[in-house]
């Protein structure tokens, strides 16, 4: 006899403020303790140091983390200048100093040059992966390791705030794998001293906003109450910048099952078109959905839609 499966079977979003002090695996696990989920996942690992938006995926939903992983991301940070610290934040050993503390003009004519396609090298301790571990364990066990630079994209970068000398808030834009730890050290070299992040906290992941997050303690009074269901958004949330097609039962039932449906017929390849999708091309992924339900991921392929994730709903 199969053991049943713990936990309730939810399906969909969660948008967590993260706390500081946390990972986002403790995170993710509290709150899905709290709401006595059977399965949940988070979309983009934030700093124990940092604060803010933490998506959490539930159920069916995990399927969908990728995605949103891939999504723009939004992070305020606050610089702090004239110390260097191994880990780039403010929980690591200082490891150089400087007397300079550049002004809000040398500040703003430095940021056009972090914007655009930009090169950096991520911090030693980071969750990338060396020869199968990871960067941090590597850093903390005093291994020297080679990290290597990475382009990424950022779109926007923004002096905000100046609270004194020694502090410069900011907010950037940015792209998959942008590390902000790397861009504040890289931004207080560029303006001929050292720097780390004191303080972050990020505002946005895809279509996910601060606006929207709960903190713990406020799920931790209103989980075993009819109030969560506001803070539970549904799967296709997360895929709302993607063209959703709609079937029939009959398409939705072989997508289910793992088959392709054809595009044969003229109005199925009108159908993708009307959504602005090249039915003779490989195109970007698709939210299928049959009377309103999701079904599944999929992509146009071969003159045929085929599953890519099938959405258990």
């Amino acid at each position: 006899m199969s053991r049943r499966k713990k936990g309730q079977p939810l399906n969909g979003w969660l948008v967590l403020d993260k706390p500081q002090g946390l990972t986002s695996t403790q995170a993710m696990s509290r709150a899905r303790h709290l709401l006595d989920a059977r399965k949940a996942g988070h979309a983009g690992t934030l700093d124990p140091l940092a604060t803010g938006v933490l998506p959490i995926a539930f159920g069916e939903a995990t399927k969908t983390v990728d995605h949103v992983m891939g999504g723009t991301k939004v992070y305020a940070f606050t610089v702090r200048w004239g110390e260097a610290r191994d880990t780039d934040d403010a929980e690591g050993r200082t490891t150089a100093t400087s007397e300079v503390r550049p002004d809000d003009r040398a500040i703003e004519a430095a940021l056009p040059a972090f914007v655009g396609e930009v090169v950096q090298v991520p911090p030693r301790f980071s969750a990338i992966r060396i020869d199968g571990d990871r960067a941090y364990d590597l850093a903390r066990e005093g291994v020297e390791v080679k990290m290597a630079p990475r382009t990424v994209s950022i779109e926007a970068l923004g002096l905000v705030g100046r609270p004194d000398a020694d502090h410069a808030m900011l907010e950037v834009t940015c792209g998959k794998g942008t590390y902000v730890r790397s861009l504040a050290r890289d931004l207080a070299v560029a303006l001929g001293t050292v720097g780390h992040v004191s303080a972050l906290r990020r505002l946005r992941v895809g279509r996910f906003t601060a606006d929207m997050a709960i903190s713990l303690d406020d799920l931790a009074m209103e989980a075993q109450t009819p109030a969560v269901a506001r803070h539970l958004l549904g799967l296709e949330t997360a895929l709302d910048d993607i063209p959703a097609l709609a079937t029939t039962p009959a398409e939705a039932q072989r997508l289910r099952h793992g088959q392709a449906i054809s595009l044969m017929r003229r109005q199925d390849a009108d159908r993708l078109r009307g959504l602005g999708v090249d039915p003779s091309s490989p195109g970007p992924h698709l939210l299928v959905t049959c009377e309103g339900q999701p079904v599944a991921l999929a992509r146009v392929e071969g003159g045929e839609i085929r599953p890519v994730r099938v959405l258990n709903l």
